[in-house]
């Protein structure tokens, strides 16, 4: 298995794996690899992803482990808080879980993200591994450690910095994937190669029709690529206090778009109109050549992301970006692109720019 899995640093000498598989029959093995085998274990999961591999997830767990049971919660963003995560703890304590044991996340990103903070904050801290189904999950939530839950319309403001002991992926579940989750995660892909990697970037954009097509070893290429570069910005910054801000790109539009939309849109579809408010913007301060910038649109427009939205207005949304989490001491950290592939942090952002950007995208 040693050549299917990627390892992630975490803080000090500790690593953990991410494997990259085509089903779940290697996740038993995966587990007693990581010294996980004889936990008591709890499946989370939503009423989207249940149907589809509950069953086969907890038979191959229970060749590890003689306590396997699950909590399965309605899906939707809107689902992704406090009460659900109170509902979370019942069950634990129900089913006597103590500090050994350990929490699956079968899912997409809201299930990823709940399960860590519910993981994070249970007795202080137990430990979880990601099994993600998305494509958006497989390249983004489910590596980093980032966990959290939405407080009232605030995105992600309640959370904790939680790493998992794997991730495993299987590249089949993509199959299910309905078309626009599969869109929303190439938001994040694209958004990936813009940070640092141009290459990448063009490379995604040129093999548009094998991987729309889910052509599995296209995909594990692009979705391992992915995990390379957030690993590294990850291992260079685990708790955000510089470079992991480049992640970002996109992200403070996007989420006041998100939000206004009332999580009508998903959230790579928001990322990637915020993509273009900010290879707008960089375009504008002349970073990026209008060429690059049409580019960027093509990339965006071939994979169905939305290029613009409707019924919001500019005033609204810039004020939503200054409720962002990533606000510091009054200034927004937008993160701007010196041309494809090479992107940094600015604060020097001013609200007139934020509003011309905001505008290239409403209509």
């Amino acid at each position: 298995m040693a050549e299917q899995k990627l390892l992630v640093k975490r803080e000090g000498d500790f690593h953990y794996p991410i494997y990259f598989e085509n089903d779940f029959q290697n996740l038993a093995s995966a587990i007693r690899e990581e010294g996980l085998e004889g936990r008591k274990i709890c499946i989370v999961t939503d009423s989207h992803v249940a149907p589809l591999y509950h069953d086969s997830v907890r038979s191959v767990l229970q060749r590890v482990s003689s306590d396997v049971f699950s909590f399965t919660f309605e899906a939707g963003e809107k689902n992704k808080n406090l009460n659900t995560v109170q509902d979370l703890y019942q069950t634990l304590i129900e089913h006597e879980m103590d500090r050994k044991g350990l929490l699956v996340a079968l899912g997409g990103g809201v299930v990823g993200d709940l399960t860590g903070f519910g993981a994070a904050t249970y007795l202080r801290g137990i430990d979880f591994i990601q099994v993600p189904t998305t494509l958006l999950a497989q390249v983004d939530s489910s590596v980093g450690g980032k966990t959290g839950v939405d407080f009232i319309q605030y995105k992600n403001m309640v959370g904790a910095f939680h790493q998992p002991r794997l991730v495993y992926m299987n590249m089949s579940s993509l199959q299910s994937l309905p078309a626009r989750e599969f869109t929303c995660g190439m938001g994040e892909i694209l958004k990936t190669g813009l940070i640092c990697d141009g290459d990448f970037f063009r490379f995604v954009c040129q093999n548009q029709s094998l991987i729309s097509n889910l052509d599995l070893r296209m995909l594990s290429t692009m979705i391992r690529r992915c995990c390379e570069i957030k690993a590294g910005v990850v291992e260079r910054d685990p708790k955000e206090q510089g470079e992991r801000a480049l992640l970002n790109l996109g992200h403070t539009i996007g989420h006041a778009v998100e939000k206004l939309k009332n999580f009508q849109l998903l959230h790579g579809q928001c990322v990637g109109v915020g993509l273009i408010a900010a290879a707008y913007l960089s375009m504008t301060r002349g970073l990026l050549t209008s060429q690059e910038y049409e580019e960027i649109r093509n990339g965006c427009r071939s994979y169905d992301l939305p290029l613009s939205i409707d019924s919001l207005n500019a005033e609204d949304v810039l004020a939503a970006t200054k409720k962002d989490k990533k606000m510091e001491a009054g200034h927004i950290k937008f993160i701007l692109m010196d041309g494809i592939g090479k992107s940094f942090i600015d604060k020097t952002v001013t609200d007139e720019e934020l509003l011309q950007a905001i505008r290239e995208i409403l209509v």
